[in-house]
């Protein structure tokens, strides 16, 4: 079934040329035992199994219903241990700095003052809070999870595409796919040693309870909560599995009070104190009081017992600032700012269209490029240059002369591929990862993330809400020689 499978033109997960690559041989060797009959039933399973146990997700705006399972495909992202180790270092020198722009963005400012980071960049973002400057979080961690997405191009290369430090969603396909592709697709596991994920929701709740309100008393362990804002939310799937692995309460905000400056659960015994809160809800909507006075998801007067100290938000309120698209192209910049060190993960290159150079530069080139609103996201408000019809190119050259701040360039990257089973047959579709960060006294990065993939052929659009899917994500154990698996940090002066 894999005879008519081209792998030529762009970077291959799975193949070089005809054959497979040597991490994916014995993959490759069971899959081609398989009939095209007995693929299509397992695809069917595999679905079945995701419905059976509710794992949607929900398009706004669909024309044939809102509920949707998450496509899944059987073959996984393989990824050999080696190259792993520099992925996990990587992703956690640029969480680690992050973090520290958020701390200094909303105290001392350093970086602006010394012209790292344009002062207007800043201060005119949408998501940039006022109400934080100043403020002190538990644990100096402004940063519990964050979902990292790297792409790899035509050499093969991993780069950042995109941090997500707000409420980065999905995390719960992560173990879903692996679930599910252990129960319909058991042969594969026989000959491969594979990073467990097992551990992960503990390390993610030793993370998650590490974030002490800052005036708890000693002793007293804390109790967290995981806020949605409901079950007609499109990641409320995603939520219902964190609340029960986590073994946390997930509450909505009416089932909230602030009662002396503090925060307190409605329970049939009573009020119960709650000291940390995961929340799934976007600052805007956190609390009527401080935010948008017609939110019906939030608490009111959370921000102020936030303030005081009584309680942690997670993540923590104002870190759309750090990664909004246009503050994007600045994080290598803050890598050597605040740790002294390169970046081990590079960005993809980016064109600030408020610039007017870049901006007349960008409109010639346009059927080049992508085009991005840098508050949108999940694939939205997007050009694609190469794949555009001229009246698309003419809007978004209108869109940029509008609001040229509203909008960044970057070239079209050759993103890498894998096969895909769908339709009874093997064909090529673009992937990116989302690799997750659980960060607390110590920073977790989990084994593998969530393979994203275009599954509409030809598409590079991997979201879910555009007809995107998943695949599991496999790190292959092998055996690491000590130069390999020592740190990758180059400090600038050039020593390791």
């Amino acid at each position: 079934m894999m005879n008519l499978y081209d792998s030529s033109l762009f970077f291959d997960e799975m193949f070089d040329g005809n054959q497979p690559k040597p991490h994916y041989r014995s993959f490759h060797h069971k899959l081609s035992i398989f009939s095209q009959e007995q693929l299509e039933e397992k695809y069917r399973q595999a679905q079945a199994s995701f419905l059976r146990q509710g794992i949607t997700f929900t398009v706004y705006g669909a024309q044939d219903g809102t509920e949707r399972t998450m496509p899944f495909d059987c073959v996984p992202i393989i990824i050999p241990q080696t190259q792993w180790a520099i992925i996990e270092e990587g992703v956690k020198q640029r969480v680690e700095a992050l973090n520290l722009f958020l701390q200094d963005v909303y105290a001392e400012q350093k970086i602006i003052r010394d012209g790292y980071i344009p002062r207007q960049l800043v201060e005119k973002n949408p998501y940039f809070s006022p109400i934080m400057l100043r403020l002190k979080v538990p644990i100096a961690n402004h940063i519990f999870l964050a979902g990292i997405d790297l792409i790899r191009d035509e050499k093969g290369d991993y780069f950042v595409l995109e941090d997500n430090l707000r409420n980065p969603s999905g995390i719960s396909y992560v173990f879903e796919n692996r679930d599910v592709m252990k129960e319909v697709y058991p042969e594969f596991f026989s000959k491969h040693t594979i990073l467990s994920l097992d551990k992960q929701m503990a390390n993610m709740k030793k993370a998650l309870l590490a974030h002490r309100p800052s005036t708890m008393e000693e002793g007293r362990e804390p109790k967290a909560v995981l806020l949605t804002a409901g079950m007609y939310n499109s990641a409320y799937y995603d939520h219902l599995f964190l609340a029960q692995h986590l073994s946390i309460q997930l509450v909505e905000g009416r089932d909230l009070v602030v009662q002396d400056l503090k925060v307190y659960m409605k329970t049939i015994y009573g009020l119960q104190q709650i000291d940390i809160i995961y929340r799934r809800i976007d600052d805007d909507f956190l609390d009527p009081v401080a935010f948008r006075e017609d939110s019906l998801l939030g608490v009111p007067h959370l921000m102020a017992v936030y303030q005081a100290g009584n309680v942690a938000i997670l993540n923590a309120v104002g870190n759309g600032v750090a990664d909004d698209k246009a503050m994007y192209a600045y994080v290598p910049e803050m890598i050597r700012y605040y740790l002294q060190e390169e970046p081990i993960l590079p960005n993809v290159k980016t064109y600030h269209l408020e610039d007017e150079q870049q901006r007349a530069w960008v409109l010639e080139h346009i059927q080049e490029l992508v085009i991005k609103n840098v508050s949108a996201s999940g694939g939205y408000d997007m050009l694609i240059g190469p794949h555009a019809s001229e009246d698309e190119i003419t809007l978004f050259k209108d869109k940029i002369m509008m609001h040229p701040c509203q909008y960044i360039a970057q070239p079209t990257i050759k993103l890498s591929r894998a096969p895909s089973f769908q339709n009874g047959r093997f064909y090529p579709c673009h992937v990116d990862l989302r690799v997750y960060a659980m960060k607390g006294e110590d920073c977790y990065v989990l084994p593998g993330g969530l393979s994203r993939v275009a599954l509409q052929e030809g598409s590079l659009v991997v979201n879910s809400s555009q007809g995107g899917g998943a695949k599991d994500t496999w790190i292959l154990k092998e055996e690491l020689k000590h130069a390999e698996s020592s740190s990758r940090r180059v400090i600038l002066d050039g020593t390791v």
